[in-house]
């Protein structure tokens, strides 16, 4: 695994489009090119106390939990995904990547190789719910988006994770 000073990383923010809530105050975090081959990333996750591991693929139409927070490891392939809802933006991510989304955080698969995979896994290993931004509680879930707490840990790099010098400030 690189280290946090030595790789690339993208932070996404997009206000409520009316639909996909978003986070109001923490951003998507894409680290690119993080993790190797030799790595093994349920390990890390684990250890990090990001818990409830699964594999498989992102969902190809626009959904958002608004429960918990979300960690996707990219372990194979390549992928085309819209992130933040119909007006966010369009990202490729490929094997090594790891994308972290704040509760409420729409996010969708647009395309992929026929080898892409994804782990995902949550702070504390949190039950997720699915949202799809049209319910009718949607005030509900906006209301529990804010009140979803900081994770413990970066899900790569524990306590002193670059995490924390983007999710700083629980909100109200």
């Amino acid at each position: 695994m690189k280290k946090a000073e030595n790789m690339e990383m993208k932070s996404f923010l997009y206000e409520n489009d009316g639909f996909i809530p978003n986070h109001p105050s923490y951003p998507l975090l894409l680290y690119k090119k993080v993790l190797t081959s030799e790595d093994d990333p349920k390990h890390i996750l684990t250890h990090n106390n990001w818990l409830g591991a699964w594999q498989g693929t992102v969902a190809p139409f626009h959904h958002f939990h608004s429960n918990t927070h979300e960690v996707l490891v990219v372990t194979n392939g390549t992928a085309l995904l819209q992130l933040g809802g119909e007006r966010g933006d369009k990202v490729q991510v490929e094997q090594g990547d790891v994308v972290i989304l704040p509760a409420g955080f729409g996010h969708k698969l647009l395309e992929s190789s026929v080898d892409f995979a994804v782990i995902g896994a949550y702070p504390n290993g949190k039950s997720y719910d699915f949202c799809y931004g049209n319910e009718s509680n949607r005030s509900e879930q906006i209301e529990n988006i804010k009140h979803v707490p900081l994770p413990d840990a970066d899900p790569l790099f524990g306590e002193k994770g670059p995490l924390f010098s983007y999710w700083t400030v629980d909100i109200d």
